[in-house]
């Protein structure tokens, strides 16, 4: 299904002034670009577009009022400038899953003053010596980096819980059911995925540690409300991971 379809499904009868959430993921974006999105959606604040192919934001529209971005696992390269003029007020940001390689790619998230938190798990600059200290350098203004402070104090899940609004009774009600479960059962599998790599010689135990760590690591200020997409990546990686025939 395309975006513009996706929005209509979405609105389910409602105008775009009356949406507080919006969720996108998934579906299929023309060109890498965002589409049938436009500023009469002035009171969104939490959009999720996880998974749908973007290389470029340059088509959002002008959103007040918007809080929280997810951007995860798409081919987003640059062109983030274009956050700060047209989110002014966003506070969290995951573009974990994303072609960002250097340091200078996210330095116009300068100018999103009220940005708290920022996850770039899975993105090639995460790989950059210092990393952690020369992102919280360049962006004074964050508390959270992939989860963490800058003294590795893990964010509160309350953090994140307030910033999501408009999701009706049985859906808050499904939320902090699941969440409950959620780093337990994401724990479980992690162990799982680590067995899975000490069964198998070629693989290096410490990098495998290493990258167990870093999934732990990742569980943002937000994670549960996102715990469906947390467990999807799992299970995709415990099945990508090769076992020993017998």
């Amino acid at each position: 299904m395309d975006m513009k379809k996706r929005i209509h499904l979405e609105l389910r009868n409602r105008t775009p002034s009356d949406v507080k959430e919006l969720v996108l993921d998934n579906c299929r974006s023309n060109e890498g670009k965002i589409e049938g999105l436009t500023d009469e959606f002035e009171e969104l604040e939490f959009l999720s577009t996880i998974n749908v192919g973007l290389t470029s934001v340059a088509n959002l529209p002008k959103l007040n009022k918007l809080k929280k971005l997810e951007l995860s696992d798409n081919r987003i390269s640059g062109g983030l400038e274009v956050l700060a003029e047209k989110c002014p007020n966003l506070t969290h940001l995951n573009l974990s899953g994303n072609k960002i390689k250097d340091l200078s790619t996210i330095e116009p998230l300068k100018k999103l003053e009220n940005l708290k938190s920022l996850d770039l798990f899975n993105c090639e600059v995460t790989n950059l010596n210092d990393y952690r200290e020369n992102v919280f350098k360049l962006l004074p203004q964050l508390t959270y980096l992939d989860g963490y402070d800058r003294d590795d104090k893990e964010a509160p899940d309350s953090d994140a819980e307030g910033y999501v609004e408009g999701l009706d009774d049985e859906e808050e009600d499904e939320d902090e059911r699941s969440s409950q479960n959620f780093r337990v059962t994401l724990r479980r599998k992690l162990r799982l995925l680590l067995l899975f790599a000490r069964a198998e010689e070629e693989y290096d135990e410490d990098a495998q540690l290493a990258h167990v760590y870093a999934m732990l690591a990742n569980l943002s200020p937000w994670a549960n409300l996102d715990y469906r997409h947390m467990e999807r990546s799992v299970n995709l990686q415990c099945r990508s991971m090769p076992t020993r025939d017998h």
